[in-house]
């Protein structure tokens, strides 16, 4: 719901598309909810129309992405925003378009929202059954260490379908890992991570595939290959035990975002996700800003104004 104050913005500019441009009652019909949502947006952040910043209409549209909006939807709620703050500026209200040089919806990187800690955790920490089979456990240890390896190493879901197990290097606390373009690169393993693929290859792998020999490190049942449709589903599987919608790519997503939030470079993260230029990795920057500022508008003492 938008402010009082922005109640007023919004009616003036829809009466200069009454007016002044003529426009069809559609086009006001539309401009006028799609305005509205952003008000409430702005509103949720302490914010208002004439003040908003770039990085608000930024963000703005990131959270429609996020939230499964697609981008032709997008760029018509964007351009409602355009056309509001280009009568904003001519008419004297602010003295900045934030709308500036935002790109065009289908430039944005969109990413998937990260899981918590805790949400991780939770995925990777959940019970074994009670009377489970020996088939059951050994299909359960092997989802685990594949959980494992997606959140530890930040790999992609055909990399783990793909994965050798002469590629792990258990004694040496990494895993080569087969990327676009076939390119080579190591990703460290951490102890959870190892020790799970360790149970997993020790416990689990010969129960699966039975007399059938493989190269690759992880299988179907009978020793037959994985399926990346199938590794979606577990992964699907396991968010929903923890209570939380999650695909292989948010836990690729979710390493990364974990890393930078803890301080990690971005030459660093570019290089355990297999990402050939900087540029790629640097969508990850609004990750670690947007939580400095969570953490400092809640603990900084001065960080709310006060009247």
């Amino acid at each position: 719901m938008a402010s009082p104050a922005d109640f007023g913005t919004l009616s003036a500019f829809l009466d200069y598309l009454r007016v002044e441009r003529g426009s069809a009652k559609l086009t006001i019909a539309a401009y006028t909810c799609d305005l509205a949502q952003f008000a409430g947006f702005l509103e949720n952040r302490k914010q208002n129309l004439t003040g908003a910043r770039r990085e608000d209409v930024r963000e703005y549209i990131q959270e429609l992405f996020s939230n499964g909006l697609d981008g032709r939807s997008v760029g018509r709620k964007l351009s409602a925003i355009r056309h509001l703050y280009r009568h904003l500026l001519l008419d004297g209200k602010i003295d900045k378009d934030p709308t500036l040089n935002i790109d065009l919806p289908k430039q944005w990187k969109v990413l998937p929202k990260a899981l918590s800690h805790a949400e991780v955790g939770a995925m990777l920490a959940e019970a074994p059954p009670r009377h489970e089979t020996a088939r059951g456990q050994a299909l359960r240890l092997r989802d685990r260490a594949m959980l494992e390896l997606l959140y530890a190493g930040g790999v992609r879901v055909s990399e783990v379908a793909d994965a050798r197990l002469e590629d792990l290097k258990l004694e040496m606390g990494y895993i080569l890992v087969r990327g676009k373009g076939d390119k080579e690169r190591m990703v460290p393993l951490g102890v959870p991570a190892q020790h799970a693929l360790e149970k997993y290859l020790k416990e689990s792998r010969e129960v699966i595939a039975k007399t059938r020999a493989s190269p690759l490190l992880f299988l179907g049942t009978g020793g037959r290959r994985l399926t990346r449709q199938r590794v979606w589903q577990l992964v699907g599987k396991a968010g929903l035990a923890a209570g939380r919608h999650a695909s292989p790519h948010m836990l690729r997503h979710s390493c990364a975002t974990h890393m930078v939030e803890n301080g990690a470079d971005l030459r660093t993260v570019q290089s355990i996700l297999g990402h050939s230029d900087i540029s790629t990795t640097q969508i990850y920057t609004h990750v670690a800003l947007d939580r400095l500022k969570s953490v400092y508008a809640k603990h900084h003492p001065r960080a709310k104004a006060r009247s």
